[in-house]
């Protein structure tokens, strides 16, 4: 199933795909006060415009950031980026990117991908070492072997951090369902500071992910005792924009800041 069309219908099904069961519940949410509400990882349609995310934003006090993949069923080429750059500038938004795939940059010129706002990239392909992937977000997902899963799992999220060019790392510690109940005894110290550190180094932002429930108050507190900034995800093309409840339940309870938050440098 192609991501875009996976994300699309993910509403109908999404208590399996987050892991807010394994989670302590946060209470309602509330609105933010020290910070300004921005989602960065926003996805259009033919039926779902720019024009009803705009709206969605003025009613609901939210800014946008609007991404697509640079993949051959969505901007395959330097044209269709260059369209996807000019169509969105004269709107009051950021422009992203979200790569899923090692290697991708080496088909679009640098001019181009210079004039985006960010790069936002998750690990969520995961190689298995075949020349066959797991597609970990796909709710039938099966794992045989668990810690051979998280050896690879790693490796692969370490090399989008360390080699990758982006500004944001999405979908952070997020589990295949069929694992999922064991996402704190998996998420080890160790595992985390991994992550933590190879963000660290390159200055990159780690995603908290509303529709995954990603990442918990533990690696969020983590990551930002060691100047980690983080940005909102909703990972949505419908109406769900900019809800962000679970982003904004944690980051109450983490009293994260304006300090704490990627912005973009572009003024929109």
């Amino acid at each position: 199933m192609e991501r875009r069309t996976f994300i699309k219908n993910v509403s109908l099904s999404a208590g399996l795909l987050t892991v807010s069961s394994v989670l302590p519940a946060t209470g309602q949410a509330a609105a933010p006060t020290n910070f300004e509400l921005l989602d960065l990882h926003v996805h259009t349609t033919y039926k779902f415009t720019i024009e009803n995310i705009l709206e969605i934003g003025k009613k609901n006090n939210v800014k946008f950031g609007v991404v697509d993949h640079p993949v051959s069923w969505a901007l395959k080429d330097d044209a269709d980026l260059k369209n996807f750059i000019e169509k969105l500038r004269k709107y009051p938004v950021y422009i992203g990117l979200q790569p899923t795939y090692l290697g991708w940059s080496k088909n679009y010129s640098a001019e181009l991908i210079a004039q985006l706002d960010y790069i936002l990239m998750d690990p969520q392909m995961v190689p298995k070492g075949n020349g066959e992937t797991w597609q970990i977000w796909e709710f039938d997902t099966y794992i045989d072997d668990t810690e051979d899963f998280m050896k690879r799992y790693m490796d692969y999220s370490l090399e989008v951090l360390t080699n990758e060019p982006i500004n944001i790392f999405g979908w952070p510690l997020f589990l295949p369902v069929c694992i999922a109940r064991d996402y704190y005894k998996l998420w080890t110290e160790e595992r985390m500071q991994q992550i933590i550190s190879a963000a660290k180094k390159r200055n990159i932002a780690i995603e908290i992910n509303d529709m995954s429930h990603t990442p918990h108050e533990e690696f969020i507190l983590k990551a930002k005792a060691q100047g980690i900034k983080f940005t909102f995800g909703s990972d949505s093309r419908n109406n769900n924009v900019g809800r962000l409840a679970y982003c904004k339940r944690i980051a109450e309870k983490c009293n994260l800041k304006a300090e704490d938050f990627y912005v973009p440098v572009r003024k929109v």
